[in-house]
């Protein structure tokens, strides 16, 4: 099943089971979109990730950076990140979208996919820091700028999947049991050539 807007809207959970999808719709308008898109191509230091699959190390065309509240260090994929100091202008989006959301967020995992050849497999976001003694919920705000992308879920048991087309200024978040039971991925496709810049939204629990 494919989800596809012209212009999105906030709904409810787009899954049907196991897990919390919220989509929120449109949070900035195109003006507001366009400014923070060419805002953070030239003011975050993004570079290269690095991943280890099955004893192997890649580095990706995709470029990563990594912001919090601390110099956390963030393990995900065989890869050891550091956080940087907080960006000015994303530091104003993490508190909108706490505002928005009633939920608060220490870090943010900032994607650049440059054009859409550029892509992320099937990963579900279910890292030991994420998730707190306490067993709370891991939640994840992601908001989009730019191309618009394709977002798959799959479930890990059952055959459902859910497709959703992310659009610039689009927030999706992610909550419960999602990362459990449920796997997500962009796809390349060679109609996108522009680049799209994806912000991850997390709360991070040290150590």
């Amino acid at each position: 099943m494919t989800l596809e807007l012209f212009e999105p809207e906030r709904r409810g959970n787009i899954l049907p089971r196991d897990g919390i999808v919220e989509d929120y719709g449109l949070i900035l308008n195109q003006a507001q979109s366009d400014q923070y898109l060419r805002y953070f191509l030239h003011h975050l230091a993004w570079q290269r990730d690095e991943v280890v699959l099955h004893g192997q190390h890649y580095i990706t065309g995709r470029k990563v950076v990594w912001y919090g509240d601390e110099h956390y260090q963030y393990r995900y994929s065989g890869s050891l990140k550091q956080a940087q100091a907080w960006n000015s202008g994303l530091f104003r989006l993490k508190q909108h979208i706490e505002g928005l959301i009633g939920h608060p967020f220490n870090s943010c995992l900032a994607n650049l996919y440059e054009h859409g050849q550029q892509a992320v497999g099937w990963h579900s976001d279910d890292e030991p820091s994420l998730v707190s003694k306490a067993g709370h919920e891991t939640v994840i705000a992601s908001l989009s700028f730019g191309a618009t992308r394709k977002m798959r879920f799959k479930h890990k048991v059952q055959p459902e999947h859910i497709d959703v087309l992310l659009q610039s200024g689009q927030l999706i978040v992610m909550r419960g049991q999602t990362q459990k039971y449920w796997k997500h991925c962009i796809s390349k496709t060679a109609k996108v050539l522009d680049p799209r810049i994806n912000l991850t939204f997390r709360y991070f629990f040290p150590g």
